[in-house]
């Protein structure tokens, strides 16, 4: 195998691509999806599209201008079916959405940056229909090398014990970077 070869393998997943990640998850087509923190909308585009013109994706986020990024992205790339919501989700009830509402929830590098993790669980939890599912992407804690300092990353066995708590379960585990670990959690 050439040098050239395994330079391009070492780095052919070093970072999340949206769009492959998003093709690994069962979404159905006109299905709901909340996107918990989802920032300039890393996720929330790629879904709306993906999940077509009668789904809906509600984008949320504490921060203004993340949700005006999002709107100004969606109406650029012509998608319809976003809806942003500025919200708190560390609180009881804190996506605004109702009971049972969704089909998915996406949660990506966010429970790191907050305190009531457990909270942000249970309401992604609350606004799952039966057999909904949770996509939760954080850093990896073992390499540090890149992203947020290693003392405010969540282990996979700390975050174990956080889904249990919340009455969850982890479906499975799938790759989304050499810097991540994503789980599929289900209600």
């Amino acid at each position: 195998m050439s040098s050239e070869m395994n330079r391009e393998q070492s780095f052919s997943v070093k970072f999340i691509n949206p769009e492959a990640v998003v093709e690994k998850l069962d979404l159905l087509v006109g299905g709901v999806v909340a996107d918990f923190g989802c920032g300039s909308g890393f996720f929330s585009l790629p879904i709306a599209e993906k999940i077509g013109e009668h789904g809906v994706v509600y984008a949320l986020d504490i921060l203004p201008q993340n949700l005006e990024t999002i709107a100004s992205r969606a109406k650029t790339a012509g998608i319809t079916n976003i809806v942003t919501k500025r919200v708190n989700l560390e609180k009881d009830g804190g996506s605004r959405l109702p009971d049972a509402s969704c089909d998915w929830v996406i949660m990506k590098d966010m429970l790191f940056q907050n305190k009531n993790k457990l909270s942000i669980l249970s309401e992604g939890r609350r606004v799952l229909k039966d057999g909904g599912k949770i996509l939760l992407i954080e850093w990896n804690f073992e390499d540090a090398s890149i992203g947020p300092d290693r003392s405010l990353r969540i282990s996979k066995e700390a975050l174990t014990e956080l889904v249990q708590q919340a009455d969850l379960s982890i479906l499975n585990e799938i790759s989304v970077s050499n810097f991540h670990y994503g789980l599929i959690l289900v209600k």
